[in-house]
């Protein structure tokens, strides 16, 4: 018999197929001497099936009629080789995956047969036929719509009571394998965007609840080993660590898009149940309270990676209740959220491995801690004159438990390295940009667009509601007289009602003018600080530029005054450079930098994406870091000199309300002033020539040897006249001090000559 099987005959015909199904039918049992006639038989019937969908209904008819899906179930009762699950396995899953008719799909989906071999105990232990079962249920969810998934469910008072396609593709949810995550997930997805209603039920009621609660949980564990990836690349660099931490970073945000999927298919329940997790067993236990740092030699590792979790899950997961109460919590103290971890809040160990000091609370060390938050001096004029913007930050306990959470990442824009600086400001304008808060909410933080207020009270004003004109025409834009409020006493009493947080806010929440200080303060003061990169500092340009679009009057004298001694010193310091190394390149740099930044702030988007936090460049802070004649390294620190100033003689610009032009503000050469590098020189501004006598005040000397043992006296002179420069070789007149004869001139790199 099984030689008969391999004559020659056509295969796509109906009588092939009416052959292999007979075959097929006589088969009683499979071994190793029949397995290979029984493999090929499943594969060219599937062939034919497939063949026939597209060409001849009558194949897939007497199909039906010999109800083959029957003999396939058969067949794998009677294996005891794994060759025919695998193949059995690949057959229905190619059938199902190409078959265009509905009503084919009907035929295959009815019976219980799909069902069966859903639930049918294959030995999984075997790896590839694993894969071929994820796939196999990937195809069937690949055909899912309100129509087919009847057939795949049983109900009971049209009620759902078992679903097996879901329960079985879910119990490989979290398997090492990233290729099997990967295909449950697809499964889910496609149970999910069916939308049938009895469906949506049973997946969100108990135990099938767990499978989200779960999700959290494994995503947890993940954002736990990123942090010691890390922490343990920050005291240990190697050369793959870079690429292990961005392999780490794409499989957490992979995630979170899951997260961002499954709630796109509208399930109320689902984005609920979600929210809860992700509080509950994340943000309240784990990253809130890792926003502090208390021991500087831990490399905050921690706090870096929590801001970079917090920005990276406020971008993503488009939830509205999940961004509103992160930001309420953050109006509320660290120890608020100790009952959620595993310890007291002194003597806290969270499981991002930060350890705070072991002490009891006491009157003097809340004394000391309230000393730590910020203050601030509200003017009752309409202008901002009094207020002391130095007053916004102690020196000392910034990161106090009794700190409210908003006010440490304000102090770590004032007070914090570069990193977290970084962070801090990344939270912000990631909060900034979340399109699912309330402007109210957004005002509370302090970072509420003016052109917003503006629009919002305008808007009021026409509508005839008095208290939005008002405010239009008034100094004191007290949110609280339109109700603004509402929205943020709404999350204030859910947190308290869903989560157990008690504890009220100060009064504080009662000045809506607070914030806004308090974040203008923090950010004057990051651009006066020296030791802090520009790219942070591009970050914080583009953060104020988006709150005082309009130069507002709440950006006053002293900030302006504060700003100016800033942009000085830059200024010296990029002097001080003409002398240096590079100083031919100085102008294009500076042209380069000017054009990036002008597009760096006027972007829709902050410079640098939250998850650059997680590497940090090596900054060249001081003339100890640049080796000895490195002309490399003092080419960097010029480059970054440069970039600084042009941020702070940006803002100069933009602090006075005018638009920042496309090129900087480069003399042209009929308004530079008289005292030229040429006219220093004695030279007129046609430039330098062969024979010419010059001064040689701040030539570099050099001797130079024509001939063995017969050395001159030579000088090397930049010199300059508008946009032309030169670079000379004059050499000494003997009898004329600090002059000489120009032998041979130069244009220089970068100018017009």
């Amino acid at each position: 018999m099984w030689f008969s099987f391999w004559r020659s005959r056509d295969r796509f015909t109906l009588d092939h197929l009416r052959y292999l199904t007979d075959q097929l039918a006589k088969v009683q049992i499979v071994n190793e001497v029949n397995k290979d006639f029984v493999i090929e038989a499943l594969r060219s019937i599937a062939e034919l099936i497939t063949y026939g969908d597209q060409h001849d209904p009558s194949f897939f008819e007497f199909f039906m009629e010999k109800q083959v899906v029957a003999e396939f179930v058969r067949v794998l009762k009677l294996s005891r080789t794994v060759s025919i699950p695998l193949q059995l396995l690949q057959t229905v899953s190619i059938m199902i995956q190409n078959l265009r008719s509905e009503h084919a799909i009907y035929y295959m989906f009815s019976n219980e047969h799909m069902n069966y071999l859903i639930t049918y105990s294959f030995d999984f232990h075997n790896e590839e036929l694993l894969s071929y079962y994820i796939s196999f249920l990937r195809a069937i969810s690949g055909k899912l719509n309100k129509n087919t998934i009847s057939l795949l469910v049983k109900t009971r008072n049209d009620e759902v009571v078992s679903f097996p396609l879901y329960v079985e593709a879910i119990r490989f949810a979290f398997h090492e394998e990233n290729m099997i995550r990967t295909a449950v997930r697809t499964v889910t997805l496609n149970v999910y965007h069916v939308g049938d209603e009895c469906v949506n039920r049973y997946i969100t009621s108990v135990p099938h609840t767990d499978y989200f609660s779960n999700l959290v949980s494994f995503f947890r564990n993940q954002c736990m080993d990123l942090n010691r990836l890390v922490s343990e690349t920050l005291k240990n660099p190697c050369p793959d660590s870079t690429s292990t931490i961005i392999a780490a970073v794409d499989e957490i945000e992979d995630n979170l898009y899951y997260f961002s999927d499954v709630i796109s298919a509208g399930i109320p329940d689902v984005a609920r149940l979600i929210t809860d997790s992700i509080l509950m067993l994340l943000i309240f236990p784990l990253l809130l309270p890792s926003l502090r740092v208390v021991d500087a030699n831990d490399m905050q590792s921690g706090v870096v990676t929590s801001l970079y979790l917090l920005c990276c899950i406020l971008r993503i997961v488009k939830i509205k209740d999940l961004a509103n109460t992160i930001v309420v919590a953050l109006f509320y103290p660290l120890e608020t959220f100790t009952r959620f971890s595993r310890g007291k809040v002194n003597g806290y160990i969270s499981e991002f491995g930060l350890t705070s000091i072991s002490q009891e609370p006491d009157d003097d060390n809340i004394a000391k801690g309230n000393a730590g938050c910020l203050t601030v001096n509200v003017p009752n004029s309409s202008s901002s004159s009094g207020f002391d913007p130095e007053s916004v930050m102690s020196e000392d306990n910034c990161s106090s438990s009794n700190l409210a959470l908003r006010e440490v990442l304000l102090s770590y824009v004032t007070k914090g390295d570069d990193v977290l600086v970084w962070g801090s400001l990344s939270v912000l304008a990631t909060l900034l940009q979340t399109k699912e808060l309330d402007e109210s909410m957004l005002d509370r933080l302090g970072i509420l667009p003016q052109r917003k207020q503006h629009k919002k009270q305008l808007l009021q004003a026409l509508v005839g509601e008095a208290s939005g004109e008002d405010q239009l025409f008034s100094s004191e834009n007290s949110l609280m007289r339109d109700g603004s409020g509402c929205e943020l006493d709404v999350y204030l009493e859910k947190i308290k009602e869903q989560y157990g947080l008690s504890f009220l806010p100060s009064d504080f929440l009662m000045s809506p003018r607070v914030p806004r200080f308090q974040v203008l303060d923090a950010l004057v003061s990051l651009f006066c600080r020296s030791n802090i990169s520009a790219e942070t500092l591009w970050d914080g340009g583009w953060l104020l530029r988006q709150l005082l679009p309009y130069s507002e009057a709440e950006f006053n004298s002293h900030h302006l005054e504060l700003l100016q001694v800033s942009y000085k010193n830059s200024a010296t310091a990029l002097v001080k450079e003409v002398r240096g190394f590079w100083p031919d390149l100085l102008i294009t740099v500076l042209c380069n930098e000017w054009r990036k930044c002008k597009k760096a702030m006027e972007s829709s988007y902050p410079p640098k994406e939250p998850k650059c936090i997680l590497f940090p460049s090596q900054m060249l802070s001081s003339e100890e870091d640049i080796p000895e004649g490195s002309s490399f390294a003092a080419g960097e620190k010029m480059h970054e000199l440069v970039k600084v100033f042009v941020v702070l003689h940006q803002l100069q610009i933009f602090t006075l309300g005018r638009p920042l032009p496309e090129k900087p503000l480069i003399y042209p050469p009929g308004d530079l002033p008289a005292n030229s590098r040429a006219q220093t020189s004695g030279l007129d501004v046609s430039g330098p020539k062969p024979g010419t006598e010059v001064s040689l005040v701040n030539a570099v000397p050099c001797r130079i040897a024509f001939e063995r043992g017969k050395e001159r006296h030579f000088c090397f002179l930049a010199i300059s006249a508008g946009t032309s420069g030169w670079l000379v070789l004059a050499e000494e007149l003997p009898m004329k001090k600090l002059y000489g004869v120009i032998r041979v001139a130069a244009p220089l790199a970068g100018c017009n000559d």
